[in-house]
């Protein structure tokens, strides 16, 4: 489940304790409820998940909100250092809440800070999954938000909706609930008379012709109904459904009672962090394939050799998410690059075996491996 800024605090700053106590009260009477598959998430790669029943990951706005009044800020700053700031006093301030508000069910939370290169990298993104899993299988409720004191713009998931449907995929989950300040998803604005609420939404051509209109009315978040459908079609792509709703009605969405807008799934769950990468990353520059590179990335699946790229651009190190793209500029897939950008110019149309004889054996590989890539859809 995701909540916003403006479901826990005031327009002027600070936390409503009122508001975060009438959520967790719904949380906490439905975790461990309900007819659990008796392994709880189950990783891409088989790690078992936790007990049978019902287990509910929080993905928790309010951070920077809840910092303004104590900082004294009359609203939102928009440079990024007084952002941090305001993340830094507010975080500790939102995860205390929630300690206290749970502690009357007795359960524990559990804080887990994140960012985009947290999680587009192997390492990183495994250790993600295992935390939480591990706080899932010792009964805590996981509070996820992004790291905000130290995410840049170019690490940063941007909303905590799209962090949502990431962390969804990540843990398995069954169902995402997005809590908005509005009750779904209408053909308009809904305090237009005539506009309609959307029931389900069972692709893309459901949305056609739309206004999903901007970010909510209380000013002190990031997203908007356009974050919440975008997060919708990246959870429902990945096979997780959807419910979009208001937090007054997360009750409703949690026992499976009919409210908001339901969002079909559309695909399968796919490769665990290709997703992460296809969504949460940046790059951090770009390499132009030839024609025949091209077809052996997108077309069988390959890796990227050293042969195929015509062209190197931006200033990344290894590790770093790049984009790949065609001669004519259209990127077609994202990855993880193996070298350095200033590595790269001599490697340009050689094979692999050629560098490994002249340069030694580390230059006997790719440059991006298959199984750091990911295809963009057109």
């Amino acid at each position: 489940m995701k909540v916003g800024s403006s479901s826990l605090t005031t327009a002027a700053g600070g936390l409503d304790a009122d508001r975060v106590d009438a959520l967790v009260d719904v949380l906490a009477k439905h975790i461990g409820s309900g007819t659990g598959s008796g392994t709880g998430p189950q990783h891409p790669e088989g790690e078992p998940g936790g007990p049978a029943g019902r287990e509910i990951v929080l993905v928790s706005s309010g951070a920077i909100a809840a910092g303004l009044a104590p900082l004294g800020l009359a609203k939102r700053p928009r440079d990024l250092a007084r952002q941090q700031a305001a993340a830094s006093v507010g975080q500790g301030l939102l995860v205390a809440r929630y300690t206290a508000s749970f502690a009357r069910y007795g359960r524990r939370v559990g804080q887990v800070l994140l960012t985009s290169d947290d999680t587009s990298r192997r390492a990183h993104y495994r250790n993600a999954y295992r935390t939480l899993d591990q706080l899932l299988a010792m009964g805590a409720v996981p509070i996820v938000n992004e790291n905000d004191t130290v995410a840049t713009d170019e690490i940063r998931f941007g909303d905590n909706d799209r962090l949502a449907a990431l962390v969804a995929h990540l843990v398995r989950a069954d169902l995402l609930v997005l809590l908005s300040d509005v009750d779904g998803l209408y053909n308009g604005n809904p305090a237009t008379p005539g506009t309609r609420r959307i029931a389900q939404v069972r692709g893309p051509a459901d949305l056609e012709g739309i206004d999903i209109g901007s970010a909510g009315s209380a000013g002190v978040g990031t997203g908007g109904m356009v974050t919440k459908v975008e997060a919708a079609g990246i959870a429902a792509g990945a096979g997780v459904p959807v419910v979009l709703t208001s937090a007054v009605h997360a009750a409703d969405a949690l026992a499976g009672r009919e409210t908001g807008t339901y969002f079909h799934p559309t695909g399968r769950r796919a490769a665990g962090r290709l997703l992460w990468l296809a969504h949460a990353s940046t790059p951090a520059g770009a390499l132009t394939l030839d024609d025949g590179a091209v077809r052996a990335v997108v077309d069988r699946r390959t890796s990227l050799l050293p042969a195929g790229i015509a062209g190197v651009e931006g200033d990344f190190s290894a590790g770093d998410p790049v984009e790949l793209r065609d001669t004519g500029g259209r990127a077609v897939a994202r990855g993880l690059v193996n070298f350095d950008a200033k590595e790269l110019p001599r490697l340009l149309g050689r094979t692999t075996h050629e560098l490994a004889r002249e340069l030694g054996p580390a230059y006997e590989r790719e440059v991006v491996h298959r199984d750091d890539l990911v295809l963009l859809r057109p």
